[in-house]
């Protein structure tokens, strides 16, 4: 007989069941302030594992790490025209501090491209100076009408990256870099996650932008999710920032420049990719617990073989945890571990010992079967292997099977309102057409080249737009 799930099944109902799993499987909670949220230890363990991951490939390209303030002067933001117009509805203002009205207002940091260019400003000063390459892990506020956590909340974490460089070509390959080397492999590589790499169109692109690259992904329930973005700024700070600097021949030039992020939106990303009627499934090179060993029952060789057990797996190199809260129904516990999608599942109650066996339960394809204890350290890294491959796997089949090729408007939103994604020539659609696809909540979340890269000309008819319902 079928297990009863304790979450909303997700066909009958999948924001519910979307909340449900954040709430059971302590995630995070709301936050007193309407749109904040609290994220709870074994949700914030998801984002360290991600922040460790994500930091060791921008580091890779030469980018270091810094810190910038939250406050920022609200004259910084007026000085490049798209910019402020495009956060204007977000921000958050401080007018009062120390019990006084501040002489000029502060915005709470929605993004930093305005203070980071009064610095670049200041340490730029000739060619030997570039690139500069900066990133920052910090919180961002903007004030969100519809929050849901992770997904859209007032307060977030992200890491923010910008970049100064002396050619515009330079500052061109860079962002791409970012999308392809540092995006890509993480969400292909450790999130499991199947993306379409993809640019903006002019009315989807990052305020202040040039130009936007994007990696989208489709959700358990055909919705895409925009995952990362990187930006190419062109001039457009550099000019009202006055940051330039001295070249090989003697002249004062502009700096070109990126900007690009991710955010704590990932985690819901994961659980709307991965996640099943019984929970989250984490994928294991993901996940900051890889096998949880359980004790069924409290007696002294059970838990000493349990806690043996976690050591060899431990010296083997696996992300393991013990548990032996044999005062927790059994039941309750294995339940609580499938909430949170541990990927492997090792029980050892009396009767397995008597056997000389361990129940190996394997979260992400399910199943289960008894396996020798000594075993276990050797058929491990294989299995997670597996399953690491099996969710990539799964994400990718569902958008391919889920995508339609259209040739007109008409077709494009029958295809999305029946739970998927369209693509069609972007001759076809042109700006026109992405106008009037607001009137079905859809829109398109990028252009691709014929031949599915990352197009050159945002502009050219042969482009193909994919077109969607987004978080």
């Amino acid at each position: 007989m079928a297990k009863a799930s304790i979450l909303t099944p997700r066909a009958d109902d999948f924001p519910r069941w979307y909340q449900d799993l954040i709430a059971k499987a302590e995630l995070a909670d709301n936050g007193p302030v309407r749109g904040t949220m609290v994220i709870r230890p074994y949700g914030y363990g998801l984002w360290e594992r991600m922040q460790a991951e994500m930091d060791a490939r921008i580091k890779e390209t030469g980018t270091q790490n810094a810190y910038f303030p939250l406050l920022i002067p609200q004259s910084y933001l007026t000085r490049e025209a798209d910019h402020v117009e495009g956060f204007a509805p977000e921000l958050a203002v401080v007018t009062h501090g120390g019990g006084k009205e501040l002489e000029e207002p502060a915005v709470v940091r929605p993004t930093s491209e305005t203070i980071i260019n009064e610095y670049f400003s200041k340490w730029v000063q000739s060619y030997r100076d570039l690139p500069l390459l900066i990133n920052q892990w910090a919180n961002v506020v903007r004030w969100e009408l519809r929050p849901r956590l992770f997904l859209r909340t007032s307060e977030f974490l992200w890491q923010e990256g910008h970049t100064a460089h002396a050619t515009y070509e330079e500052a061109r390959e860079f962002a791409a870099r970012i999308q392809r080397d540092v995006y890509g492999d993480f969400l292909e590589n450790v999130l499991a996650t199947d993306f379409v790499s993809g640019r903006k169109t002019v009315k989807e692109r990052f305020a202040g932008a040039v130009n936007t690259l994007t990696l989208e992904s489709m959700m358990g329930d055909g919705k895409a999710l925009q995952m990362v973005t990187s930006h190419e700024l062109g001039q457009n700070f550099a000019k009202p920032f006055n940051t330039r600097y001295l070249s090989k021949d003697g002249t004062q030039e502009y700096v070109w420049q990126t900007s690009w992020g991710s955010t704590t939106r990932m985690i819901g990303a994961l659980v709307m990719t991965h996640g099943d009627d019984f929970g989250l499934r984490v994928p294991p090179r993901l996940a900051q617990i890889q096998a949880v060993v359980l004790a069924i029952k409290g007696e002294e060789t059970v838990l000493a073989k349990v806690r043996e057990i976690g050591e060899r797996l431990r010296a083997a190199g696996i992300r393991v945890h013990v548990d032996d809260r044999t005062d927790i129904p059994f039941g309750r516990r294995a339940v609580d571990w499938e909430l949170k999608g541990v990927p492997v599942r090792i029980e050892i109650g009396p009767r397995d010992l008597e056997n000389g066996t361990a129940m190996l339960v394997r979260r992400i394809p399910g199943g289960k079967e008894p396996v020798a204890p000594d075993a276990l350290a050797g058929l491990l890294p294989a299995i997670l292997q597996e399953d690491q491959a099996l969710l990539l796997k799964q994400s990718r089949e569902r958008r391919e099977s889920r995508t339609a090729d259209v040739s007109t408007i008409e077709e494009a939103v029958e295809a999305v309102t029946a739970g998927g994604w369209a693509r069609i020539p972007w001759g076809t659609l042109g700006e026109e057409g992405e106008a009037g696809l607001a009137e079905h909540a859809m829109t398109v979340r990028c252009l691709l080249a014929e031949d599915g890269s990352v197009p050159e000309d945002g502009d050219a008819p042969s482009n193909v737009a994919v077109v969607a319902r987004a978080y």
